[in-house]
């Protein structure tokens, strides 16, 4: 029972059911209280933040960037063993992403689930900063979580448009500048541009783009779906779990500074 706001809800009626008590047995009390007056406390569950790992596992560094994402992922968790901070994990390959590891404070479910890592094929990135969305609202709407960090690590080049991801054929005629029946490295780019900018709308979702494309030979798309997101951008060339985990941490840290 909330004392304080049950009385502050009944104080404005007192002096008319003072009066109605009059001749009654109720006469004489002190306060006088009904049902609708009653207010209860809610306590309220602390959130805490969900870390979601989308990594790129197509191409030739594929497993070495999910290897330090595993490590990373590991590393985190540990480091979250006294708070409330989950851990999410989407690979993706193929034609599309998929949820490796569901939202998790468990070690042990971690280990298992991350000891198959599918590795190879297509870069569905649209479809997996898509899947990163729908995984952190799933997760806000529980009440547990209440900042998602998504940490994309990619070289942000993706070559599956979200239609192929979703089973359905691509149409040449929604890209102008299609080639033999597949999408444009532009309108691929657009899309995943698009999906980033959604994902930094939502209340309480970061992204931070680690980009593990040589600087030598980079074509900024990270950086770009980064600012789409207005999320944070680094490079780590040679994907590294402790780095990775290290850079996702102080962001981390921020955000719950902020």
């Amino acid at each position: 029972l909330a004392v304080d706001a049950t009385l502050r809800a009944a104080a404005p009626y007192q002096k008319a059911r003072r009066e109605r008590s009059i001749g009654t047995k109720k006469e004489g009390r002190g306060v006088f209280l009904e049902q609708s007056d009653v207010r209860i406390k809610k306590m309220a569950r602390k959130a805490g933040s969900l870390i979601i790992f989308v990594v790129d596992a197509s191409g030739s560094m594929a497993l070495n960037r999910m290897n330090a994402a595993k490590g990373a992922a590991m590393s985190l968790l540990t480091e979250a063993y006294q708070s409330r901070d989950q851990i999410c994990l989407i690979p993706f390959q193929g034609d599309f992403a998929d949820v490796l590891l569901p939202p998790t404070k468990s070690i042990a479910m971690a280990k298992k689930r991350l000891e198959q890592m599918p590795c190879g094929g297509g870069s569905p990135l649209a479809h997996a900063l898509q899947q990163a969305t729908i995984a952190g609202l799933n997760a806000q709407k529980s009440g547990d979580v209440g900042k998602v960090v998504v940490v994309c690590i990619s070289d942000g080049r993706a070559n599956v448009p979200l239609c192929v991801s979703m089973g359905e054929e691509f149409d040449p005629d929604a890209d102008e500048d299609s080639k033999d029946g597949k999408p444009s490295r532009g309108y691929l780019k657009e899309e995943v541009l698009a999906c980033a900018k959604r994902l930094g709308s939502l209340a309480g979702f970061n992204l931070l783009c680690i980009d593990t494309e040589n600087k030598f030979i980079s074509t900024g798309i990270a950086k770009d779906i980064s600012n789409a997101a207005g999320g944070k951008y680094h490079q780590i060339a040679k994907a590294d779990g402790n780095a990775i985990a290290s850079v996702t941490q102080n962001a981390l840290n921020d955000l719950k500074a902020s």
